[in-house]
């Protein structure tokens, strides 16, 4: 028997913040597809994903399953000019661990995610860090679930998102979520959204640094947040250009 096949609307907590338009009119075979990646004990791996602003809508969904003592790391820089989405679903078994370092950013109507669900093994570990840089009437979203069951004690789970808005037609959305059961855990999130600090442009701008100057040093730093976890420099400056590279059309 042929499952039917329901497209998600803005009414499912999933989706909340997504293109609804867009949604009416996907194909729900293609929504509903997911790559699939498995990370063996012990090993370490490390996936990357990238969005261009000339790909169109789009969305990207990722399933991983991380075996004992294993370490899976993924970096999204989500840089499309319509509705992308770059969800992730992550199950880590005893002592794995999972790292992300995530960028959104977009201007004119774009509207960019990252949404992932992360399920945690005894004494299983992740880190969330995501950035976001909007403009014009864009949006960045992320929404984070951290899950904990019952007999997954001494876990450690993180998420922290921040987001800078250029210009006051943007707008940035945050919904974390954490489903603790067990009682031997360490689990945190954070979320702000506002402008760039203009004390510390004032401050660099009285040391001699040109204002716009200053403004492209402190997104620079911003951004870098979400690649501090990436331990070979060269990496980690690539990623730090390429996603400073969709900035050329922002009001810095």
């Amino acid at each position: 028997m042929n499952e039917t096949l329901v497209l998600p609307t803005t009414r499912d907590e999933e989706w909340r913040y997504a293109d609804g338009d867009w949604l009416a009119e996907a194909d729900p075979v293609a929504l509903g597809y997911w790559h699939e990646h498995e990370v063996a004990a012990g090993d370490v791996e490390r996936g990357f994903a990238l969005i261009e602003p000339g790909e169109g809508s789009k969305v990207d969904r990722l399933r991983v399953h991380v075996r004992a003592g294993g370490r899976y790391e993924h970096f999204v820089i989500n840089a499309g000019a319509q509705y992308t989405r770059c969800e992730l679903d992550v199950v880590l078994e005893q002592g794995a661990h999972f790292e992300l370092g995530g960028v959104i950013l977009g201007g004119g109507d774009a509207r960019g995610e990252i949404v992932t669900r992360v399920k945690h093994g005894p004494e299983a570990s992740s880190n969330q860090v995501v950035r976001a840089v909007q403009w014009g009437r864009s949006v960045g979203n992320f929404l984070g679930r951290i899950e904990i069951p019952r007999d997954s004690q001494e876990v450690d789970a993180a998420q922290n998102f921040k987001a800078i808005l250029l210009e006051a037609g943007a707008s940035a959305n945050a919904k974390p979520e954490l489903e603790i059961y067990a009682d031997d855990v360490k689990a945190a999130h954070g979320a702000a959204i506002g402008a760039l600090d203009e004390t510390a442009t004032f401050y660099m701008a009285s040391r001699g640094i040109a204002p716009e100057a200053a403004r492209k040093l402190l997104v620079r730093a911003f951004i870098a947040d979400a690649f501090v976890s990436v331990k070979h420099e060269e990496t980690r400056d690539d990623l730090l250009e390429q996603a400073l590279h969709f900035l050329e059309g922002a009001a810095l």
